[in-house]
Protein backbone atom coordinates (compact mmCIF):
# COMPACT_ATOMS: atom_id res chain seq x y z
CA UNK A 1 0.00 0.00 0.00
CA UNK A 2 2.58 2.68 0.90
CA UNK A 3 4.33 2.20 -2.45
CA UNK A 4 1.09 2.88 -4.31
CA UNK A 5 0.16 5.98 -2.36
CA UNK A 6 0.58 9.61 -3.41
CA UNK A 7 0.89 12.31 -0.75
CA UNK A 8 -0.21 15.87 -1.46
CA UNK A 9 0.17 18.95 0.74
CA UNK A 10 -2.47 21.63 0.25
CA UNK A 11 -2.71 25.05 1.89
CA UNK A 12 -6.49 25.36 1.58
CA UNK A 13 -9.47 23.04 1.63
CA UNK A 14 -10.60 24.94 -1.44
CA UNK A 15 -8.38 22.44 -3.28
CA UNK A 16 -10.41 19.41 -2.19
CA UNK A 17 -14.16 18.79 -2.32
CA UNK A 18 -16.23 18.63 0.84
CA UNK A 19 -17.52 15.24 -0.30
CA UNK A 20 -14.03 13.75 -0.58
CA UNK A 21 -12.71 15.26 2.66
CA UNK A 22 -15.78 14.26 4.68
CA UNK A 23 -15.40 10.62 3.65
CA UNK A 24 -12.44 10.58 6.05
CA UNK A 25 -14.08 12.51 8.87
CA UNK A 26 -15.15 11.51 12.33
CA UNK A 27 -18.82 10.38 12.31
CA UNK A 28 -19.20 11.82 15.83
CA UNK A 29 -17.23 15.06 15.45
CA UNK A 30 -18.50 18.02 13.38
CA UNK A 31 -15.16 19.85 13.73
CA UNK A 32 -13.52 17.34 11.38
CA UNK A 33 -15.89 18.41 8.60
CA UNK A 34 -14.76 20.33 5.55
CA UNK A 35 -17.51 22.88 6.24
CA UNK A 36 -16.16 23.79 9.67
CA UNK A 37 -12.46 23.89 8.78
CA UNK A 38 -13.02 25.73 5.50
CA UNK A 39 -15.17 28.32 7.29
CA UNK A 40 -12.15 29.12 9.47
CA UNK A 41 -10.11 29.72 6.32
CA UNK A 42 -12.74 31.78 4.48
CA UNK A 43 -13.21 34.04 7.49
CA UNK A 44 -9.41 34.49 7.91
CA UNK A 45 -9.53 33.05 11.43
CA UNK A 46 -6.61 30.86 10.30
CA UNK A 47 -3.88 31.69 7.79
CA UNK A 48 -2.80 35.19 6.86
CA UNK A 49 -1.60 37.17 9.87
CA UNK A 50 -2.80 34.61 12.41
CA UNK A 51 -0.51 32.12 14.16
CA UNK A 52 -2.35 29.18 12.53
CA UNK A 53 -1.04 28.40 9.03
CA UNK A 54 -2.78 25.38 7.50
CA UNK A 55 -1.11 22.72 5.41
CA UNK A 56 -3.37 19.69 5.03
CA UNK A 57 -1.63 16.39 4.25
CA UNK A 58 -3.64 14.09 2.02
CA UNK A 59 -2.77 10.52 1.00
CA UNK A 60 -4.40 8.96 -2.08
CA UNK A 61 -4.26 5.41 -3.39
CA UNK A 62 -5.85 3.67 -6.37
CA UNK A 63 -9.26 3.75 -4.63
CA UNK A 64 -9.23 7.44 -3.76
CA UNK A 65 -8.37 9.49 -0.68
CA UNK A 66 -6.93 7.14 1.92
CA UNK A 67 -6.15 9.40 4.89
CA UNK A 68 -5.32 12.97 5.86
CA UNK A 69 -4.02 15.19 8.63
CA UNK A 70 -5.32 18.70 9.47
CA UNK A 71 -1.83 20.13 10.01
CA UNK A 72 -0.89 23.67 11.05
CA UNK A 73 2.35 25.57 11.43
CA UNK A 74 2.04 27.32 14.80
CA UNK A 75 3.93 30.43 15.92
CA UNK A 76 2.58 30.57 19.48
CA UNK A 77 0.51 28.31 21.75
CA UNK A 78 -2.77 30.23 21.83
CA UNK A 79 -6.06 28.56 20.93
CA UNK A 80 -4.80 25.04 21.63
CA UNK A 81 -5.96 24.27 25.21
CA UNK A 82 -3.12 21.82 25.80
CA UNK A 83 -0.81 24.15 27.66
CA UNK A 84 2.88 23.96 26.78
CA UNK A 85 4.10 27.45 27.69
CA UNK A 86 6.46 25.93 30.26
CA UNK A 87 8.00 23.85 27.45
CA UNK A 88 8.52 27.00 25.38
CA UNK A 89 10.19 28.62 28.42
CA UNK A 90 12.42 25.57 28.87
CA UNK A 91 13.55 25.87 25.24
CA UNK A 92 14.19 29.60 25.59
CA UNK A 93 16.18 29.18 28.81
CA UNK A 94 18.43 26.71 27.02
CA UNK A 95 19.00 28.88 23.96
CA UNK A 96 16.58 26.94 21.75
CA UNK A 97 13.59 28.03 19.65
CA UNK A 98 10.26 26.36 20.39
CA UNK A 99 8.39 28.18 17.62
CA UNK A 100 7.47 27.43 14.96
CA UNK A 101 6.09 24.02 15.82
CA UNK A 102 3.73 21.65 14.00
CA UNK A 103 0.21 20.90 15.15
CA UNK A 104 -2.43 18.36 14.14
CA UNK A 105 -5.64 19.71 15.63
CA UNK A 106 -8.89 21.57 15.02
CA UNK A 107 -8.18 25.25 15.72
CA UNK A 108 -9.62 26.77 18.91
CA UNK A 109 -11.51 23.53 19.55
CA UNK A 110 -10.62 21.39 22.59
CA UNK A 111 -12.81 18.41 21.74
CA UNK A 112 -11.96 14.73 21.60
CA UNK A 113 -12.14 12.80 18.37
CA UNK A 114 -10.26 11.62 15.33
CA UNK A 115 -7.38 13.78 14.20
CA UNK A 116 -5.81 11.08 12.03
CA UNK A 117 -8.56 11.14 9.43
CA UNK A 118 -8.95 8.00 7.36
CA UNK A 119 -11.33 5.92 5.31
CA UNK A 120 -13.50 3.31 6.93
CA UNK A 121 -11.56 0.12 7.64
CA UNK A 122 -8.24 2.05 7.66
CA UNK A 123 -6.64 2.03 11.09
CA UNK A 124 -4.79 4.92 12.68
CA UNK A 125 -1.62 2.84 12.47
CA UNK A 126 -2.05 2.27 8.72
CA UNK A 127 -2.65 5.97 8.10
CA UNK A 128 0.42 6.91 10.15
CA UNK A 129 2.58 4.40 8.26
CA UNK A 130 1.92 6.49 5.15
CA UNK A 131 1.68 10.05 6.43
CA UNK A 132 4.01 10.24 9.43
CA UNK A 133 7.47 9.59 7.88
CA UNK A 134 7.22 12.42 5.31
CA UNK A 135 5.56 14.69 7.89
CA UNK A 136 8.47 14.24 10.31
CA UNK A 137 11.05 14.62 7.56
CA UNK A 138 9.41 17.83 6.34
CA UNK A 139 9.27 19.16 9.91
CA UNK A 140 13.02 18.70 10.24
CA UNK A 141 13.62 20.43 6.92
CA UNK A 142 11.39 23.35 7.94
CA UNK A 143 13.16 23.68 11.29
CA UNK A 144 10.16 22.88 13.48
CA UNK A 145 10.94 22.13 17.11
CA UNK A 146 8.21 19.54 17.51
CA UNK A 147 5.00 17.93 16.27
CA UNK A 148 1.87 17.79 18.46
CA UNK A 149 -1.40 15.88 17.97
CA UNK A 150 -4.12 17.28 20.26
CA UNK A 151 -7.32 15.81 21.73
CA UNK A 152 -6.98 12.39 20.16
CA UNK A 153 -8.92 9.19 20.41
CA UNK A 154 -7.07 6.90 22.79
CA UNK A 155 -6.43 4.46 19.93
CA UNK A 156 -4.67 7.22 17.99
CA UNK A 157 -2.51 8.16 20.98
CA UNK A 158 -1.45 4.53 21.41
CA UNK A 159 -0.59 4.27 17.71
CA UNK A 160 1.55 7.41 17.96
CA UNK A 161 3.26 6.02 21.06
CA UNK A 162 4.38 3.07 18.97
CA UNK A 163 5.86 5.60 16.50
CA UNK A 164 7.97 7.28 19.19
CA UNK A 165 5.58 10.01 20.39
CA UNK A 166 5.01 10.76 24.07
CA UNK A 167 1.46 10.70 25.41
CA UNK A 168 0.06 13.48 27.54
CA UNK A 169 -3.07 12.87 29.60
CA UNK A 170 -5.24 15.80 30.63
CA UNK A 171 -8.92 15.79 31.55
CA UNK A 172 -12.31 17.28 30.83
CA UNK A 173 -15.85 16.80 32.15
CA UNK A 174 -18.38 15.08 29.87
CA UNK A 175 -22.05 14.29 30.41
CA UNK A 176 -23.07 10.72 29.61
CA UNK A 177 -26.58 9.60 28.77
CA UNK A 178 -27.40 6.53 30.85
CA UNK A 179 -30.64 5.80 28.98
CA UNK A 180 -32.44 8.67 30.73
CA UNK A 181 -36.08 9.11 29.81
CA UNK A 182 -36.24 12.80 30.74
CA UNK A 183 -34.49 15.45 32.84
CA UNK A 184 -36.29 14.35 36.00
CA UNK A 185 -34.97 10.84 35.45
CA UNK A 186 -31.46 12.29 35.12
CA UNK A 187 -31.91 14.17 38.41
CA UNK A 188 -32.73 10.86 40.06
CA UNK A 189 -29.04 9.94 39.68
CA UNK A 190 -28.00 12.78 42.04
CA UNK A 191 -27.63 12.79 45.76
CA UNK A 192 -30.66 14.57 47.24
CA UNK A 193 -28.93 17.83 48.26
CA UNK A 194 -27.57 18.47 44.77
CA UNK A 195 -30.86 17.38 43.17
CA UNK A 196 -32.76 19.95 45.22
CA UNK A 197 -30.22 22.65 44.34
CA UNK A 198 -30.52 22.05 40.57
CA UNK A 199 -34.31 22.17 40.77
CA UNK A 200 -34.13 25.49 42.61
CA UNK A 201 -31.73 26.91 40.01
CA UNK A 202 -34.07 26.00 37.17
CA UNK A 203 -37.09 27.32 39.06
CA UNK A 204 -35.33 30.66 39.59
CA UNK A 205 -34.96 31.04 35.81
CA UNK A 206 -38.69 30.38 35.25
CA UNK A 207 -39.75 32.75 38.03
CA UNK A 208 -37.61 35.53 36.54
CA UNK A 209 -39.64 35.40 33.32
CA UNK A 210 -36.77 34.08 31.20
CA UNK A 211 -37.65 31.64 28.43
CA UNK A 212 -35.10 29.31 26.82
CA UNK A 213 -35.59 28.72 23.11
CA UNK A 214 -33.84 25.93 21.22
CA UNK A 215 -33.14 26.78 17.59
CA UNK A 216 -31.42 24.49 15.12
CA UNK A 217 -30.80 24.12 11.44
CA UNK A 218 -32.72 26.43 9.14
CA UNK A 219 -34.69 27.92 12.05
CA UNK A 220 -31.55 29.86 13.03
CA UNK A 221 -31.55 33.39 11.62
CA UNK A 222 -28.72 35.82 10.97
CA UNK A 223 -30.14 37.92 13.80
CA UNK A 224 -29.74 34.93 16.13
CA UNK A 225 -26.12 34.57 15.05
CA UNK A 226 -25.55 38.29 15.58
CA UNK A 227 -26.73 37.82 19.16
CA UNK A 228 -24.50 34.80 19.69
CA UNK A 229 -21.50 36.63 18.26
CA UNK A 230 -22.05 39.63 20.53
CA UNK A 231 -22.31 37.34 23.59
CA UNK A 232 -19.21 35.42 22.49
CA UNK A 233 -17.09 38.54 22.06
CA UNK A 234 -18.29 40.02 25.36
CA UNK A 235 -17.36 36.84 27.24
CA UNK A 236 -13.93 36.71 25.59
CA UNK A 237 -13.13 40.35 26.26
CA UNK A 238 -14.15 39.91 29.91
CA UNK A 239 -12.26 36.66 30.55
CA UNK A 240 -9.62 35.87 27.96
CA UNK A 241 -8.87 38.92 25.85
CA UNK A 242 -9.25 38.97 22.07
CA UNK A 243 -11.62 36.37 20.58
CA UNK A 244 -10.30 33.87 18.05
CA UNK A 245 -13.38 33.95 15.81
CA UNK A 246 -14.83 36.91 13.91
CA UNK A 247 -18.33 37.83 12.76
CA UNK A 248 -17.60 36.55 9.26
CA UNK A 249 -16.98 33.05 10.63
CA UNK A 250 -20.41 32.96 12.27
CA UNK A 251 -22.02 34.14 9.03
CA UNK A 252 -20.25 31.52 6.92
CA UNK A 253 -20.83 28.65 9.34
CA UNK A 254 -24.55 29.41 9.29
CA UNK A 255 -24.54 29.29 5.49
CA UNK A 256 -22.40 26.16 5.15
CA UNK A 257 -23.18 24.10 8.24
CA UNK A 258 -26.58 25.06 9.65
CA UNK A 259 -27.74 21.44 9.85
CA UNK A 260 -25.18 20.83 12.59
CA UNK A 261 -25.88 23.97 14.65
CA UNK A 262 -27.95 24.13 17.84
CA UNK A 263 -28.53 27.40 19.71
CA UNK A 264 -30.08 27.84 23.15
CA UNK A 265 -31.30 31.43 23.40
CA UNK A 266 -32.53 33.09 26.58
CA UNK A 267 -35.29 35.65 26.06
CA UNK A 268 -36.89 38.11 28.46
CA UNK A 269 -39.54 40.70 27.59
CA UNK A 270 -38.95 40.02 23.90
CA UNK A 271 -35.20 40.56 24.02
CA UNK A 272 -32.48 37.94 23.60
CA UNK A 273 -30.38 38.31 26.74
CA UNK A 274 -28.02 35.32 26.47
CA UNK A 275 -27.32 32.07 24.74
CA UNK A 276 -25.02 29.27 23.71
CA UNK A 277 -23.64 28.07 20.38
CA UNK A 278 -23.47 24.28 20.05
CA UNK A 279 -22.75 21.74 17.32
CA UNK A 280 -23.97 18.19 16.90
CA UNK A 281 -22.99 15.16 14.90
CA UNK A 282 -23.87 11.49 15.25
CA UNK A 283 -24.68 10.81 18.89
CA UNK A 284 -22.63 13.67 20.34
CA UNK A 285 -23.50 17.25 21.26
CA UNK A 286 -20.79 19.87 21.76
CA UNK A 287 -21.21 23.08 23.71
CA UNK A 288 -18.87 25.79 22.44
CA UNK A 289 -19.62 29.47 23.17
CA UNK A 290 -21.67 31.24 25.81
CA UNK A 291 -22.49 34.79 26.80
CA UNK A 292 -25.16 37.14 28.12
CA UNK A 293 -25.94 40.84 28.00
CA UNK A 294 -25.92 41.09 31.80
CA UNK A 295 -25.71 38.87 34.86
CA UNK A 296 -28.78 36.74 35.55
CA UNK A 297 -28.57 34.20 38.40
CA UNK A 298 -28.16 30.64 37.13
CA UNK A 299 -28.65 31.59 33.45
CA UNK A 300 -25.21 30.24 32.61
CA UNK A 301 -26.08 26.83 34.10
CA UNK A 302 -29.44 26.75 32.31
CA UNK A 303 -28.10 27.63 28.84
CA UNK A 304 -24.82 25.72 29.08
CA UNK A 305 -25.85 22.58 30.98
CA UNK A 306 -29.50 21.98 31.80
CA UNK A 307 -31.22 22.93 28.53
CA UNK A 308 -28.62 21.08 26.39
CA UNK A 309 -28.89 17.99 28.63
CA UNK A 310 -32.67 18.06 28.27
CA UNK A 311 -32.24 18.37 24.50
CA UNK A 312 -29.68 15.53 24.46
CA UNK A 313 -32.00 13.20 26.36
CA UNK A 314 -34.97 14.04 24.12
CA UNK A 315 -32.94 13.44 20.94
CA UNK A 316 -30.98 10.37 22.05
CA UNK A 317 -27.49 11.89 22.21
CA UNK A 318 -25.05 9.73 24.13
CA UNK A 319 -22.38 12.30 25.04
CA UNK A 320 -22.48 16.03 25.71
CA UNK A 321 -19.10 17.79 25.78
CA UNK A 322 -19.70 21.23 27.21
CA UNK A 323 -16.27 22.81 26.78
CA UNK A 324 -12.86 22.93 28.38
CA UNK A 325 -13.51 24.35 31.86
CA UNK A 326 -14.50 22.10 34.70
CA UNK A 327 -15.64 22.37 38.30
CA UNK A 328 -19.14 23.73 37.70
CA UNK A 329 -19.77 20.97 35.16
CA UNK A 330 -18.61 18.27 37.56
CA UNK A 331 -21.03 19.48 40.24
CA UNK A 332 -23.88 19.24 37.72
CA UNK A 333 -23.41 15.70 36.53
CA UNK A 334 -20.36 15.75 34.26
CA UNK A 335 -17.79 13.12 35.39
CA UNK A 336 -14.07 13.65 34.79
CA UNK A 337 -12.68 11.78 31.76
CA UNK A 338 -9.14 11.56 30.36
CA UNK A 339 -8.13 13.37 27.18
CA UNK A 340 -5.08 12.41 25.14
CA UNK A 341 -2.48 14.28 23.13
CA UNK A 342 0.78 13.09 21.56
CA UNK A 343 4.08 14.96 21.26
CA UNK A 344 7.35 14.48 19.40
CA UNK A 345 10.25 16.79 20.32
CA UNK A 346 13.17 16.77 17.88
CA UNK A 347 15.86 17.98 20.28
CA UNK A 348 17.11 14.90 22.19
CA UNK A 349 17.78 16.54 25.57
CA UNK A 350 14.55 18.52 25.52
CA UNK A 351 12.63 15.39 24.51
CA UNK A 352 14.08 13.42 27.42
CA UNK A 353 13.28 16.17 29.92
CA UNK A 354 9.71 16.58 28.67
CA UNK A 355 9.13 12.83 28.65
CA UNK A 356 10.19 12.60 32.31
CA UNK A 357 7.71 15.36 33.11
CA UNK A 358 4.94 13.64 31.14
CA UNK A 359 5.53 10.30 32.83
CA UNK A 360 5.00 11.87 36.25
CA UNK A 361 2.08 13.98 35.03
CA UNK A 362 0.30 10.93 33.55
CA UNK A 363 0.35 9.12 36.89
CA UNK A 364 -0.87 12.20 38.75
CA UNK A 365 -3.63 12.87 36.23
CA UNK A 366 -4.95 9.32 36.28
CA UNK A 367 -5.09 9.40 40.08
CA UNK A 368 -6.72 12.84 40.05
CA UNK A 369 -9.47 11.67 37.68
CA UNK A 370 -10.17 8.64 39.88
CA UNK A 371 -10.20 10.69 43.10
CA UNK A 372 -12.40 13.38 41.56
CA UNK A 373 -15.06 10.93 40.46
CA UNK A 374 -15.15 9.35 43.91
CA UNK A 375 -16.68 12.62 45.12
CA UNK A 376 -19.17 12.87 42.25
CA UNK A 377 -22.67 14.16 43.08
CA UNK A 378 -23.88 11.30 40.86
CA UNK A 379 -24.46 8.30 43.09
CA UNK A 380 -23.56 5.67 40.49
CA UNK A 381 -20.38 7.47 39.42
CA UNK A 382 -19.01 7.44 42.97
CA UNK A 383 -19.88 3.75 43.33
CA UNK A 384 -18.05 2.98 40.08
CA UNK A 385 -15.00 4.82 41.36
CA UNK A 386 -15.04 2.85 44.59
CA UNK A 387 -15.29 -0.43 42.63
CA UNK A 388 -12.28 0.51 40.51
CA UNK A 389 -10.37 1.29 43.68
CA UNK A 390 -10.93 -2.14 45.14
Amino acid sequence: MPGKTKITRISSLQEISAEDWNLLGDPENPFSNHEFLHSLELSSCVGGRTSWHPEYWVAEDEVGIHSSLPFYYKYDSYGEYIFDHSWANFFSQNGLSYYPKGLVAYPFTPVNGKKILRRKNVSAEEALDILLPPLLENAKTEGLSSIHFLFLEEEEARALERKGFSTRITHQFHWKNRAYTDFENFLGDFRSKKRIQIKKERETIKESGIQILCKEGKDISEKDMDSIYSFYTETYSRKWGSPYLNRKFFKIILEKFSQNLVLFLAQKDGDTIGGTFNLKKGKKLYGRYWGSSSHYPFLHFECCYYAPIEYAIKNGFEIFEAGAQGEQKFLRGFPAVPTYSSHFIFHDQARNAIERFLESERMQMQEMIRETNLSSPLKDEAVRGESEDQ
